[in-house]
């Protein structure tokens, strides 16, 4: 499925599961019509009769012999070559019930009969040279919908309007060249029977955060026009052996693409790029847990996350502080070190505030630092992403954001 990440738990359409058949049509007071004999089943549904078979009422007089109806089934199996030894079958009890019952279709019998004779023989050659098996592979391949064979780091068009509608099938282009969507990561789901939308839907807003924090460590690098889609199994497609959550990064307009690849992990930061990155990481995700009330209705609460966050300073503050850095990141580093430290006096003085206000004012000087002059000249020595990322006021709360800025959307 595909669908943009909305805000919060609401579950996305699955762009998997096809148009749902209308019910049957209610039963009404009037008796029922015999049923017309039902056409034989193959792998695919029922084989489609080369003609409308009436319901059974009165005979009139002259009515010309019936079609055997085996007859015909075993004349569409042979030609369409699903089960081969099925028709062979039916041709013969076909022959058998026209003799006894002065039928007509003796010729379909016969040429259904034949031709499944053929059919089998063709069989029994491509089982013997593997034909069949790889046949059977593709068709299941095909079919399995969400995975689509593609891993994290791989980037892809889809045919179509975009992921503004279902997404059945992928075309595999080089990130180099605009594309559509870039898998950073997938899921893989276990058991026997499907689980339900529901759990496929949560694994997949659960898991997707942090498949993106590992694939994409500079958050600052995604930019804003950059969302999170994830395609999952259905019901259908797990039949056929789709076990596997593909998340995906895409563009915010359904028509806009990507051009080159998001990646920025260990395959392709350098050792001070991973350093700073981290610690900035570990500082955000302390932020981000700021209480949903404010001060003023849980001063305690807001006190012990204020706690948290001078701690987190403190840590890599001196993580970042006592590390030798490459020539030209080293005095920008120091600088923004002495601007955590001075951060995190504020965070402690909130962290011990007697009242709503004091807390404010020691909360507004401690966010100060975020995003600031200095963090970008640190970002620029390290040849990182400059540009902040803008910020929901609802997602970070009145700072408004995190101290290594982390701009991704929600799953």
């Amino acid at each position: 499925m595909s669908i943009p990440p909305p805000p919060g738990p609401q579950q996305p359409q699955d762009p998997y599961q096809p148009p749902q058949p209308h019910g049957p049509y209610p039963q009404g007071p009037y008796p029922q019509a015999p049923q017309a004999p039902q056409a034989p089943q193959g792998p695919y549904g029922a084989v489609p009769a080369p003609y409308q078979v009436w319901g059974q009422g009165y005979t009139p007089f002259a009515r010309p012999a019936p079609v055997n109806g085996v007859a015909i089934a075993a004349l569409v199996l042979g030609l369409l070559c699903f089960l081969p030894a099925v028709g062979l079958i039916l041709g013969i009890i076909a022959l058998v019930q026209i003799r006894k019952r002065g039928e007509r279709g003796r010729g379909m019998a016969i040429a259904g009969a034949v031709v499944s004779s053929l059919g089998l023989a063709l069989w029994a050659l491509s089982l013997s040279t593997n034909v069949a098996s790889e046949f059977w592979e593709g068709v299941k391949e095909g079919a399995r919908g969400s995975s689509y064979a593609l891993a994290a780091g791989d980037c892809f068009d889809v045919p179509g309007r975009g992921f503004d509608q279902d997404v059945y099938d992928v075309d595999e282009v080089p990130c180099a060249d605009p594309h559509e969507g870039e898998v950073f990561g997938t899921i893989p789901l276990s058991g026997d029977d499907y689980p339900g939308d529901g759990y496929v839907t949560d694994q997949a807003e659960d898991t997707c955060w942090t498949l993106q924090d590992a694939y994409a460590m500079d958050p600052w690098a995604l930019g804003d026009e950059v969302d999170v889609y994830y395609l999952t199994p259905t019901a259908e497609s797990w039949e056929w052996g789709d076990r596997e959550i593909t998340c995906v990064f895409a563009h915010t307009d359904e028509t806009g693409t990507l051009t080159g690849s998001l990646r920025a992990d260990e395959t392709n930061l350098d050792a001070d790029q991973l350093a700073f990155l981290k610690a900035m990481a570990a500082i955000d995700e302390v932020l981000y847990e700021e209480p949903e009330d404010y001060a003023e209705e849980d001063l305690d609460a807001n006190k012990d996350w204020a706690a948290d966050v001078r701690d987190v300073l403190a840590e890599q503050a001196g993580a970042l502080g006592g590390r030798t850095w490459s020539a030209d990141a080293g005095k920008p580093v120091d600088a923004l070190v002495e601007d955590m430290r001075d951060a995190r006096a504020d965070w402690a003085k909130a962290a011990t505030a007697g009242d709503a206000d004091t807390f404010y004012l020691h909360y507004d000087s401690g966010y100060a630092y975020v995003d600031g002059d200095t963090t970008v000249a640190a970002r620029e020595a390290l040849d990182l992403a400059t540009t902040p990322p803008s910020y929901d006021e609802d997602e970070y709360g009145e700072g408004g954001s995190g101290a290594g800025g982390s701009g991704s959307e929600d799953v």
